[in-house]
């Protein structure tokens, strides 16, 4: 724990049920009274199944989330995460969630943020040609205990039906879209409350954020010394022209201003020559 924190309030910005998993983290670790704040319309920045397109970058979407809820409870210290989801960046054919969680203190002028890329997902969409593909695809991504949506192409936001959790709801609301005569799609319900999988990633991306909030400076104790840059150079083990791994990372407090920077952050002095511009160009 540390002293800016305990004692104090703080809402998690969520009308999806993540404070199930945030909440019990940041009271244990933090020693704050954690707020769920479900009025604020956290839908409006932006939704996976499409009504509503993401204003902004997920950092700047999960900020707007922490000022929404602080303005409507008063608190002075707020959570919000932002999800994406799509192909992996490096593995081909790959699904990936890449998740960003915020945390905020206005009294303290201290913003920490994290993020987790994982392929620990069920993200998946597709177009249904009968019921019986419709059933295949939910076996696939883990439903019933998975929700799923249904919608009509082309109609607009009035046929998405979503957070469909059983088998009867998902026969009964297929045979009701496909009256329409136009193409249905199926996609997870990626929302924290319909996705246990998503909900975990989430509570291990808050372990991982309040580890960086109580990393204190060492000049000054103030919390989240933080990378501020990180510089490559790491020498290849055969020519030991440098490369660009990184080879440190600079720290920074955000009160007193002391840096340090840290040599050999993933623990090696060289880099493989597969990744040397010299060696293998």
């Amino acid at each position: 724990m540390h002293p800016l924190f305990f004692g104090r309030s703080l809402v998690v910005a969520t009308m999806h049920g993540k404070e199930r998993v945030i909440a019990p983290i940041l009271e244990r670790s933090l020693g704050v009274k954690v707020l769920a704040e479900v009025t604020l319309d956290t839908d409006q920045f932006g939704t996976f199944s499409g009504e509503i397109d993401r204003k902004g970058t997920p950092l700047e979407v999960a900020r707007a989330k922490c000022e929404g809820a602080m303005s409507i409870t008063g608190a002075d210290l707020a959570i919000a995460s932002e999800g994406s989801f799509g192909p992996h960046p490096e593995l081909f054919f790959a699904a990936a969630d890449h998740e960003l969680l915020l945390f905020v203190d206005h009294k303290h002028h201290i913003e920490c943020s994290d993020t987790l890329l994982s392929t620990s997902t069920n993200f998946s969409k597709a177009s249904v040609p009968d019921l019986g593909f419709l059933k295949s695809f939910a076996d696939q991504v883990n439903f019933p205990s998975h929700a799923l949506i249904l919608k009509v192409e082309g109609l607009g936001n009035s046929t998405i039906k979503k957070g469909i959790r059983t088998l009867y709801e998902l026969e009964k609301t297929y045979k009701e879209l496909v009256t329409f005569g136009m193409p249905i799609t199926v996609e997870t319900d990626m929302r924290a409350m319909h996705n246990p999988t998503r909900m975990g990633l989430i509570g291990q991306l808050a372990e991982k954020l309040v580890r960086k909030i109580l990393n204190s400076c060492p000049s000054c104790n103030f919390p989240a010394f933080d990378i501020v840059s990180k510089n490559i150079g790491l020498p290849c083990s055969l020519c030991h022209f440098p490369t660009k791994s990184f080879r440190s990372y600079t720290y920074k407090c955000a009160s007193c201003g002391y840096h340090k920077e840290i040599e050999f952050p993933h623990h090696k002095r060289f880099e493989d020559p597969t990744f040397c511009d010299f060696c293998n160009p």
